[in-house]
C-alpha cells in the first residue's frame, strides 16, 4: 500500500474529490482526518473509510476561520500524534459577476477559503512535519486560473495566487523534506455535470448525447475524468512515488488542454 500507517488530513469532505480523496487515501493504509462545514458529510464518509477497515476523525472545519483551522490540527495530533500528509481541498466559488462591478468584499470571502485558509492549515502542520522529518502537502486547484472565463474572477484570482503561494512554500519547507505540490482538475464528471448538460440539451433543442460529445471530444482521451480517477492524482502527490517531486503542478483534465 502506498500510504500505509499515514496520518492525513484532508479538508473540504463533500460528494466529489474530498470524498473520494478520502476512500483513496483509506485503500492505500492511510488513516483519515476528515474537515469540513457540514458534519453530516463528515460521518457519512467516515463510515466509507472505515469500511476500508482504516481509521477516522471527524472534525467540523470552517477553513475561513483560524480558531476552526487551529481546532481540526490539534486534533489531529492529539488523536494520532502525527500529520504526514495535509490535502487542502476547501474551496468556495460564488458568487460570480464580472470585475466592474464586483462587491471585493465578496472576493475577500472567497480568498479567505481559497487561499488564506488552505495557506492557514499548511502554516500549522509545517511544525510537526519539521519535526516527524518530513510530509507533503497536497493543493487542489482549478483549471478556472488556466482557462480564463468571464464573470469567475474572484475564483480563478483566488487559485492563481494559491498556485503562486504553493511555488514559494515548496521553496521554503523542501530543506526539511516537506514537499508541496498542487493537482488541477478540469472538468469532473459526476451526477451535478450530468444534470447540468442534460439541462443544456433542453434549453438548445439537443440531445444529451450530443452536448455530452462537444464537451468531451474537446479532450484528448475523449472522456471527462470523474472524482476518483482526480483523487489518485492526489494519492500519487501524498506517497513516496513522488518523491523527487516539490512546487509542481498536475493538470488532470483527461487531455482538455495541455500546460
Amino acid at each position: 500500500m502506498l500510504l500505509e500507517n499515514r496520518i492525513a488530513i484532508v479538508s473540504g469532505i463533500g460528494p466529489g474529490v474530498g470524498k473520494e480523496v478520502a476512500y483513496a487515501f483509506a485503500r492505500e493504509g492511510a488513516d483519515v482526518v476528515l474537515a469540513a462545514r457540514t458534519a453530516a458529510s463528515l460521518q457519512e464518509v467516515a463510515l466509507g473509510v472505515q469500511k476500508r477497515r482504516r481509521r477516522a476523525l471527524c472534525v467540523p472545519t470552517d477553513i475561513a476561520k483560524p480558531e476552526d483551522c487551529e481546532r481540526l490540527v490539534k486534533a489531529a495530533i492529539k488523536e494520532y500524534g502525527r500529520v504526514d500528509v495535509l490535502v487542502n481541498n476547501a474551496f468556495l466559488t460564488h458568487p460570480w459577476g464580472p470585475i466592474e462591478t464586483a462587491n471585493f468584499e465578496d472576493w475577500k470571502k472567497i480568498l479567505d477559503v481559497n487561499l488564506f485558509g488552505s495557506l492557514r492549515l499548511s502554516q500549522l502542520v509545517i511544525p510537526h512535519m519539521k519535526a516527524q522529518g518530513g510530509g507533503s502537502i497536497v493543493m487542489v486547484n482549478t483549471m478556472s486560473m488556466r482557462i480564463i472565463e468571464p464573470n469567475v474572477g474572484g475564483y480563478a484570482s483566488s487559485k492563481g495566487a494559491l498556485m503562486t503561494a504553493t511555488q514559494t512554500l515548496a521553496k521554503e519547507v523542501g530543506p526539511h523534506g516537506i514537499r508541496v505540490n498542487s493537482i488541477v482538475p478540469g472538468y469532473i464528471w459526476s451526477d451535478k455535470m450530468e444534470a447540468y448538460f442534460k439541462r443544456l440539451a433542453s434549453e438548445q433543442g439537443r440531445t444529451y448525447d450530443d452536448v455530452h460529445h462537444e464537451v468531451a471530444s474537446k479532450t484528448a482521451l475523449h472522456r471527462i475524468p470523474d472524482s476518483r480517477e482526480v483523487a489518485d492524482t492526489v494519492v500519487f502527490f501524498a506517497s513516496d512515488l513522488s518523491r523527487a517531486c516539490t512546487g509542481q503542478a498536475l493538470d488532470v483534465n483527461g487531455g482538455h488542454f495541455f500546460h
